[in-house]
């Protein structure tokens, strides 16, 4: 269960019936706007790029309960994802052992072996389609408070772009992001990401990267210290996404290597409102939010089912073994993660102002 005012599960498996999400205490009378979730959703689903697995699914979710008339009603919304392209018969050859990097060893000792392996259960990407869904719906909850979300690709494999600028970042160019299959900043290092999937893929590799994600239009004072300050609710919401390793706000790990004349964000005053030049602190001081633009980063770890021969335990940990994955599967899975990051800010700073607001 994510969020303190704000509640969401997710339930299902990748190659069951479906997959779903239930969320509580959602604001009552927000407007779902079928054709903008869709064209959310959209942005995630599979089987669209030759950056992505062949899979294809819709991914049109269905609302069983808390929206009426258009319009969410404030009453526990469940939603429901139909799975149409499963082949469960790929991972039959290879259900007795556990594959490297996956959850398969550590769901079997979890779930006493119970747990559903199919494209890797409950614990798979596919999950995040519902997160996705989630975002879609507060999306507009946020954007009539003036906040807007947005996202772009720092890095995948060697290929890296530059990182966001405090003074640029604006509700313009967020949007403008959001319009791009592969969301970068700098003309043509999107070819070379390109170029980076395409060589990992030949391989019968993968590859990860970086996403920087931002919100512009925060007030400040949002958030506590410590324990439920801004960075630790959104680091909570960013680690339900299966494949971030690592997350980082401002400069991040940058930050290391600065002094403090150089990481301090000097501050100022424009207009009534207290900008800053630079961004390091990711616009969040002491758990509280400045005001300012707020930047967090993600680390993609590379996907897990590749075609080389990898070394491996059989799934009880019993014996040792080799495996080869076959299957359908994202050479990359960084740019649809994208929207997935996206959605998990949104849900975190929609729970944030609630819970502030109580």
């Amino acid at each position: 269960m994510l969020g303190n005012r704000l509640r969401l599960s997710v339930f299902g498996e990748s190659h069951g019936e479906g997959i779903g999400l239930v969320a509580e205490n959602l604001p009552s009378g927000i407007e779902i706007d079928t054709c903008a979730i869709v064209a959310e959703m959209a942005r995630r689903a599979p089987g669209k790029s030759p950056l992505s697995t062949p899979r294809r699914e819709a991914d049109e979710p269905r609302f069983i309960s808390g929206v009426y008339k258009g319009h969410t009603t404030g009453t526990p919304l469940c939603a429901i994802i139909e799975n149409t392209n499963t082949r469960s018969a790929d991972y039959e050859r290879t259900e007795s052992f556990a594959r490297p990097g996956h959850a398969d060893f550590t769901g079997f000792k979890r779930y006493s072996g119970f747990n559903d392996l199919r494209g890797g259960g409950h614990f798979s990407g596919r999950l995040t389609a519902p997160i996705v869904l989630i975002g879609a719906i507060l999306r507009p909850f946020l954007s009539a408070k003036g906040i807007e979300i947005g996202a772009h690709i720092v890095r995948i494999g060697k290929a890296e772009d530059r990182r966001l600028e405090s003074g640029e970042i604006t509700p313009e160019l967020l949007s403008r992001l959001r319009a791009q299959e592969l969301p970068v900043l700098t003309c043509g290092i999107d070819e070379k990401m390109r170029a980076e999937v395409g060589s990992a893929k030949k391989d019968g590799d993968s590859v990860g990267g970086i996403i920087e994600t931002a919100a512009t239009g925060l007030p400040a004072g949002l958030g506590d210290p410590m324990f439920d300050g801004v960075e630790s609710l959104v680091s909570r919401a960013f680690f339900a996404v299966p494949a971030v390793k690592g997350v980082a706000f401002g400069a991040g790990f940058q930050a290391a290597e600065m002094r403090g004349s150089e990481c301090n964000d000097a501050l100022y005053t424009e207009n009534g409102r207290v900008c800053s030049k630079t961004n390091n602190n990711g616009g969040i001081l002491g758990g509280i939010t400045v005001g300012t633009p707020l930047t967090v980063s993600a680390a993609i770890k590379p996907t897990p089912s590749i075609a080389i021969k990898q070394k491996t335990v059989t799934i009880d940990g019993n014996e040792n073994g080799e495996i080869e994955v076959r299957g359908r599967h994202d050479p990359c899975i960084v740019p649809r993660a994208v929207p997935v990051l996206e959605s998990a800010l949104i849900f975190a700073l929609a729970d944030i102002i609630m819970s502030s607001y109580e």
